[in-house]
């Protein structure tokens, strides 16, 4: 069957996110896409959020004819990381190697999200050559500049890895601008990375609208400010 998937999403669970869980769910069925990926930063909360509310299988099946993966955005010591298909804790300052090591081992899915967008801790290049990666994002619809997706694009090429492209919506608006569209022999988790891995996928590659830049910029602003002053109130400043 064909799955219409956006493989990196974020809901209000994440500090620079703004839209609920379920209006991720609500935005991507009216775009006719079957399958998100919910990767807030450092939390799985969001995906405890839908399992209470039904939205979501813990044995990875779709809800109503529509898949959430779990997954999480995870703040490396050196750049994001996504890791789908697993549960884990808040891992930020982890080093990159580690946490390619523990999604694998727990039976995820890596993904390198805007590698090359250093103004958005995407992961360089000596780095990236030293992880074990089941796959790299090569259009990121909210790149910071075009260039550092056709130099993904390039090195997923070179190294032979899976690609994938997905919005990285932080308000549901923006879901699914990008996203990819596979041939998969089940609808499920394990479906969709078994997919991904045959290399097959077709990409839908759409930069979000230049107003929906603007307010992800703020969004950005806003968090790194409320991690300023969180540190700050931590050393009792």
């Amino acid at each position: 069957m064909q799955i219409r998937a956006d493989l990196h999403c974020h809901s209000h669970f994440s500090s620079d996110g703004v839209s609920p869980p379920e209006e991720l769910i609500r935005v991507a069925r009216q775009k006719g896409l079957n399958a998100i990926a919910l990767t807030d930063h450092n939390s799985c909360a969001g995906i405890d959020y839908l399992e209470s509310q039904g939205l979501l299988r813990a044995d990875g099946r779709p809800v109503d004819g529509f898949l959430v993966i779990p997954g999480q955005e995870i703040s490396t010591r050196e750049g994001h990381l996504l890791a789908l298909g697993v549960r884990l804790p808040d891992l930020h300052g982890i080093a990159a190697s580690d946490a390619a090591s523990l999604i694998r081992n727990q039976g995820g899915f890596s993904i390198a999200p805007h590698p090359f967008d250093y103004f958005r801790a995407g992961i360089r290049s000596r780095t990236l050559d030293t992880l074990s990666l089941d796959a790299i994002e090569v259009f990121n619809a909210a790149a910071t500049l075009r260039r550092s997706n056709r130099q993904a694009f390039r090195y997923a090429k070179e190294r032979g890895l899976p690609m994938v492209a997905a919005s990285d919506a932080h308000e549901a608006e923006a879901v699914g601008t990008a996203y990819v569209i596979l041939e998969a022999e089940e609808f499920s988790v394990a479906g969709v990375f078994a997919a991904l891995r045959q290399k097959s996928s077709r990409l839908e590659e759409h930069y979000i609208k230049a107003q929906e830049a603007l307010r992800k910029t703020w969004h950005n602003v806003f968090r790194f400010h409320h991690h300023r002053v969180s540190a700050t109130s931590g050393r009792g400043e």
